[in-house]
């Protein structure tokens, strides 16, 4: 990790020290010893107020964000033809994938579109970094531009964030509680309607708790969960909860797409006005704007002439940080791709008189003066594994059966004798109707000829979609149809009324000759 050059470190933790005194907040750890940014030097807790600009990239985060709020709500009610866009159904046992249902059965289909959803990921993070964390994740939007709004409306902070010039009386910490609640209540039902549907969480709502104590217990806990997260645990929950802030050590590489501080231009820092920066330098001269200088300055060689680099030191990148993190100080787990240091920077370069860019979206390769390289191993073997992954996905999908069909022999004696010369054996045959309409069966014995097949319960032939049936069977064969070891292949023939059809073959067991 790179670090500031020729600098004290102990001016590097005063000023640190000031800049998080200003909002508020404790003083740090020096940099070697941090653990986490939102740790004060007793290990109390750091409490973030992280200020607000408004820049290009805020609203564009912002757009995004509207929409992905929508979408995250509607997405349950959503149907492809007739069938849910997304569900989990956890109680039946039934995922639903744009619109294709996967049973416990499918264990095949369900591994290859986790791998497939892993290997999206993979390379998605090789090529574009941590872009979903700061633009897409349901945790930085909900926090980002719903509940801090709402903290900064309660805190007199409104449009600019920051620390609150006054301590939150008891009653904006009520109400304010009170509206986190709701919202959190509300997303809770959403999340609900994920796993059980929209249908049947309106039909909950209307009735009371004890018709459906699960479902109402897992609301409630949803809702103090979401409560807790938002209200309390906050950024937390990217620093220390979620993993995938230490998976990016694996699936970053020197080429990825990050949110990154141009050390070259940056380094070293001076706060005030500077006769000369590195911006205004070039092919040995330094041309500073008309408002600080007038025409240009030959270089002396012994470096006489005050060059510092771009970086005032004026700490607005670590203000408006939502994580608390300096993104002076290298790459880091904490840092979340927001984009907030980039608009806090380029509005200050544009008071100063440089050019933006000293915080930006690049790479570590960028930054040190490689070419970007866009064919690499991570992004050609990639590709090549998520093609393999879909299309066996696609084709596996494409030949999937109507209807899966096991015997399964019954319990107790192997077989029975009935009559003279009659033999009994007992089998139960679990159907299961894999498409998206009641399906009826019909079963018959191909062979061997002699034998008699009786369903014992035919209603249990007619299957709803994507349920299964434990149909009893019995098949009767003579005594001497068992010759030498006692068994005898049979095979039963199962067709539906749309046309499907399965041969299953298994043995009869009776007396051995």
């Amino acid at each position: 990790m790179s670090r500031a050059k020729g600098r004290n470190m102990s001016e590097v933790v005063d000023q640190t020290d000031r800049a998080a005194s200003a909002d508020g907040a404790g003083p740090l750890l020096p940099p070697e010893e941090h653990v986490l940014s939102t740790l004060e030097r007793d290990g109390r807790r750091r409490w973030l107020y992280p200020r607000l600009v408004k820049g290009k990239w805020w609203r564009r985060r912002r757009a995004l964000a509207y929409v992905l709020m929508v979408i995250f709500v509607l997405v349950p009610y959503l149907r492809i033809d007739g069938r849910p866009f997304i569900r989990l159904d956890i109680g039946a046992r039934q995922f639903t994938v744009l619109g294709e249902t996967f049973l416990p059965t499918d264990t095949l289909l369900l591994a290859l579109l986790l791998l497939t959803a892993f290997v999206s990921i993979f390379l998605f993070t090789a090529i574009t970094g941590r872009v979903w964390c700061g633009w897409a994740c349901p945790q930085t939007v909900y926090m980002e531009f719903l509940f801090r709004p709402i903290d900064r409306l309660f805190e007199g902070t409104r449009g600019r964030g920051g620390m609150p010039k006054r301590k939150l009386s008891p009653a904006r910490q009520v109400a304010r509680f009170i509206v986190y609640l709701l919202l959190c209540s509300f997303l809770a039902h959403t999340f609900l309607a994920y796993f059980v549907g929209p249908e049947k969480l309106a039909v909950w709502m209307r009735s009371t708790p004890w018709q459906h104590p699960v479902g109402f217990l897992v609301m409630i806990v949803t809702t103090g969960l979401l409560t807790y997260d938002f209200y309390f645990f906050r950024e937390q929950t990217c620093l220390i909860a979620c993993p995938y802030g230490r998976f990016q050590s694996v699936m970053l590489d020197r080429h990825s797409l990050i949110v990154a501080y141009d050390f070259n231009r940056g380094e070293p820092r001076r706060k005030g006005k500077i006769p000369y920066r590195k911006s205004w330098c070039a092919a040995g001269k330094c041309q500073p704007p008309q408002s600080q200088a007038g025409s240009g300055v030959e270089l002396s060689n012994d470096g006489g002439l005050p060059i510092v680099g771009d970086c005032v030191d004026c700490f607005q990148c670590v203000r408006v940080c939502p994580t608390g993190i300096d993104i002076r100080d290298g790459l880091q787990m904490e840092c979340i791709n927001c984009t907030q240091c980039i608009d806090a920077c380029d509005e200050v370069m544009e008071r100063v008189g440089l050019p933006p860019g000293l915080i930006r979206y690049t790479s570590q390769s960028a930054l040190a003066g490689e070419r970007p390289r866009l064919l690499r191993v991570r992004t050609v073997v990639y590709p090549m594994i998520l093609v393999a992954l879909v299309s066996a996905l696609g084709f596996a999908v494409a030949v999937r059966q109507g209807f899966d069909a096991r015997v399964v022999r019954g319990k107790g004696a192997p077989f029975v004798n009935i009559q003279p010369g009659r033999i009994l054996n007992n089998f139960s045959v679990r159907l299961v109707n894999r498409t998206h309409e009641t399906r009826t069966y019909r079963m018959e014995l191909v062979r061997p000829a002699g034998a008699d097949l009786q369903v014992l319960e035919p209603e249990l032939l007619s299957v709803e979609p994507a349920k299964s049936h434990l149909v009893p069977i019995q098949i009767e064969f003579p005594a001497g149809l068992t010759f030498g070891d006692g068994q005898e292949p049979v095979e039963l023939h199962i067709v539906d009324d749309a046309g499907n059809e399965r041969n299953l073959k298994f043995r009869l067991i009776g007396p051995k000759q």
